[in-house]
């Protein structure tokens, strides 16, 4: 199945970590679901910021995707990773509009080691951005 233009762009933003890459493709109402914060995080401008939180944290080095399942306008996309020496796995579930935009994404990881892990260095890299 072949890739929409959304998750291109979705693959250039992961591989660069450039956070411009990341202009006009959010949409301004996305929705984010963090794996460590209980309700969704709405709207362009946060989504930005949970981004760029994840793409510092989760997808660092080690960051690789190993499996994908496309169907239409979404995606499922099986990733594994290191964090100061845990192995994360887990999974972005991703929907895009007809402009290619991604409106949803949610983000699910385990084990629980990993789920702490992130939580952390989430809840630090969030607290450096407020000062």
């Amino acid at each position: 199945m072949n890739q929409s233009k959304g998750l291109i762009k979705w693959h250039e933003f992961v591989k660069s970590r450039e956070m411009s890459k990341l202009n006009g493709f959010i949409a301004e109402d996305a929705v984010f679901h963090s794996p460590v914060v209980w309700t969704p995080q709405k709207g362009k401008k946060i989504v930005q910021i949970y981004l760029a939180a994840a793409g510092q944290i989760i997808g660092n080095d080690h960051f690789e995707y190993v499996r994908e399942i496309l169907n239409d306008n979404c995606a499922v996309l099986e990733f594994k990773t290191i964090i100061d020496g845990i192995s994360v796995e887990g999974v972005d579930l991703i929907t895009f509009n007809n402009k290619d935009q991604l409106t949803d994404m949610k983000v699910m990881i385990r084990p629980l080691k990993a789920v702490n892990i992130v939580h952390q260095k989430i809840g630090e890299f969030l607290m450096k951005m407020k000062q």
